[in-house]
This record gives C-alpha cells, structure tokens and sequence, in this order.
C-alpha cells in the first residue's frame, strides 16, 4: 500500500483544470522562441500535445486545428503543436498541412514530461490538448479521442482583451 502511494507521488500527475499549467520555453520549427508564461500575457494558449507527425489520427488532428484557425484568432488564442518528433519532421509535417501556427519538436521529451503526458517505455506523446489562459491557469484539458476535434479547446477560449 504504500509503495503504491510513493510511486503516485514521483510518477506525478496530468494537470487539471485550474491547476497552472507548466512554464516552459521552446523553440518552434521555424526558430521562433516561445514562453508561455509571456504568451498567455496576449491571449489563451491551446498547447496541443500529439504523438506522431503524418500517422492518421495526428494528421486528422493538426487538419483540424489548421481548418479552424481563423476560429482561433478570434478568440485572441495561439495554438502550440508539439510531439516528440525532432524538428525536421515537424517542419515537413507542417508544411505538408500547410499550417500556420507553431509546431514545436520536443525530442527529449522536456515539456512531455513537464505536462506528464509521455506513453510508458515509447517516446512518444499522449494525445492532449491544455487551454491555459491568463497566470497559466489551465481552463480546459482534453485526451485521447477527444482530443482530435479542436472545438472544445477554441469555445474554452474566453475572448481575449488583447486581441492580436
């Protein structure tokens, strides 16, 4: 018993809905760098973890969010993509979309593991979507499934008042 709760306590947690989201800064695949402690200062961030560039159900999703993407700036949001795939990829898988928000490759798995959503042994992400507004207040977490259509993450945004 409590061995078990021990390994509760250092596997950690997914984050939940108002909790504060994980700070982290990355560098997307065209070099840009992002921080999201700054960034949710000019709207809320849809922080979209995924698990691998060009395998259908990751491909259905990023279409999704490009589709949708005028819905988004409306809101005043940003999206952030981000799998384990190094950057290479991301940027063919991008380009291949014809995406215009950010994909950034976490190939080490740093915020992976700061948002506790790694697949156990394979290095690949879980499936997640994190809308984190204002103080990184994380206001609506989607997995799986659910995860692939974006219209639950853009109608969680609230209408920024600083719109971009």
């Amino acid at each position: 018993m409590l061995l078990g709760v021990l390994m509760g306590i250092l596997a950690g947690s997914v984050p939940k809905v108002g909790e504060v989201a994980p700070d982290f800064t990355a560098v997307d695949t065209a070099g840009v760098s992002h921080h999201l402690d700054e960034m949710v200062k000019h709207g809320p961030v849809i922080v979209a973890f995924f698990p691998k560039a060009f395998t259908p159900g990751c491909t259905r999703e990023m279409t999704a969010y490009k589709d949708r993407y005028k819905d988004v700036e409306q809101t005043g949001a940003t999206v952030l993509a981000i799998s384990m795939d190094d950057a290479d990829k991301l940027r063919e898988f991008k380009e291949s979309l014809k995406a215009t928000f950010a994909f950034v490759p976490d190939p080490k798995g740093d915020i992976v593991g700061k948002y506790d959503v790694k697949m156990p042994v394979i290095s690949l992400a879980k499936r997640y979507t994190f809308v984190v507004g204002e103080g990184r207040k994380i206001l609506k977490v989607d997995s799986g499934s659910d995860a692939v259509d974006p219209t639950a993450a853009i109608v969680s945004c609230p209408l920024s008042a600083h719109k971009k």
